[in-house]
């Protein structure tokens, strides 16, 4: 079996390197993480279909891979770019490598390859489509993928990955060692209805922290069948691809907005924007990381995000409006948080419920659990 790996972009640069993982070819959006820590989590994050990912941290895969610690029962990644691969894991909670992880999931991996040189093309130039090959392509080849790959821009990716039929989840947080401190079991219990767009099992366990017994929905659920589950409040969840092709789940969330209080996270986030008359655009290379400071502008205090994804709601597009635009990114001033001035309806871009990352904003979850006991009244 041959150990020559390729990663070739759109633009006809090509990268050779190491093949690991499955020996196959993969197409996608290719984007960058920053995140030091967390592997895993990215690999089975749903947000993540139609995307090869290039971690910026050196080493990969030295803790290995556990059940705990999927997103969802498999990953969703398209392929993966890394400096270093180790294939040998060192952790106490390790069951199986992430070499043996991927390989059995059918996704490749290119290592002892320059992913500084990539992450700095792809900020100058824009994420673009990339092909990689750990099964003997040209780079003539996979050029040619590259190029007839589909674009990110237009696809509902979220009704692909969304659950075909609904589900209950009761599962609260598991403290991952001794020291960890959870909050006490709530004494008030709520029913939520969660919009499963590419729903991570974290934000799942969060919600069921705060006393929620959750039933997750298909992305293609009526406003009707929602409300018919009589929940004390409705959320709408991450994932993956464009929103604005999301043109029904949009009508369903504008006909619940004053019905139920409502808590969006990250593509939950632009679909609520888009249901308030915002738009969305995408952005030249994403957030991908742990790491991303937000300015919260009701508290003024900072708050230190994990945060993935590529599109935006354009804050122009909901001036005038009944929304009040909470939370922007330091980096770049992208607006990271909404809610309406009169109904019990809010959002965030970035990931309050981080496993791993910072829990600058776990308040959020809270919030919603206030918003659900004062509906209640």
């Amino acid at each position: 079996m041959s150990n020559a790996a390729i990663l070739a972009l759109e633009d006809g640069s090509v990268f050779p390197g190491r093949a690991y993982g499955a020996r196959t070819v993969r197409t996608g959006e290719v984007v960058f993480n920053t995140s030091i820590t967390g592997y895993q989590e990215v690999f089975t994050d749903p947000s993540y279909t139609g995307q090869i990912v290039i971690l910026t941290n050196p080493q990969i895969g030295n803790y290995g891979t556990n059940a705990g610690d999927d997103e969802a029962a498999r990953a969703f990644i398209e392929g993966l770019v890394v400096r270093e691969w180790t294939e040998m894991p060192s952790n106490w909670r390790s069951e199986e490598s992430a070499d043996q992880f991927l390989a059995r999931q059918s996704i490749p991996v290119i290592s002892e390859i320059d992913t500084r040189a990539i992450v700095r093309r792809l900020r100058s130039q824009g994420v673009m489509r990339g092909a990689l090959s750990t099964a003997g392509h040209s780079a003539a080849e996979l050029v040619e993928m590259a190029r007839k790959a589909p674009l990110m821009s237009g696809r509902d990716l979220a009704t692909v990955v969304s659950t075909k039929e609904p589900y209950s989840w009761t599962e609260p947080v598991s403290a991952c060692s001794p020291s960890e401190l959870l909050p006490p079991a709530p004494a008030e219990r709520f029913r939520v209805a969660a919009y499963d767009f590419g729903i991570k099992h974290n934000i799942l366990r969060r919600l069921a922290t705060i006393g929620a017994e959750v039933t997750v929905v298909p992305a293609g659920t009526t406003a009707e069948e929602v409300l018919a589950l009589n929940p004390d409040g409705v959320f709408l969840s991450n994932g993956p691809g464009d929103p604005e092709p999301l043109a029904f789940q949009v009508e369903q969330v504008r006909k619940l907005v004053g019905k139920k209080p409502i808590f969006g996270i990250c593509l939950g986030h632009q679909v609520l924007g888009l249901a308030l008359g915002g738009k969305t655009y995408k952005l030249k290379f994403g957030h991908r990381g742990i790491n991303h400071p937000v300015l919260n502008k009701r508290t003024n205090k900072v708050e230190i995000t994990v945060q993935n994804h590529g599109f935006a709601v354009d804050p122009d597009s909901l001036k005038d409006s009944e929304v009040e635009l909470t939370h922007f990114n330091l980096n770049d001033e992208t607006l990271e948080g909404l809610r309406h001035r009169s109904h019990p309806a809010f959002c965030v871009q970035y990931h309050p419920e981080a496993a791993p990352g910072p829990h600058d904003s776990q308040y959020l979850f809270d919030e919603f659990a206030d918003l659900m006991k004062e509906f209640r009244k």
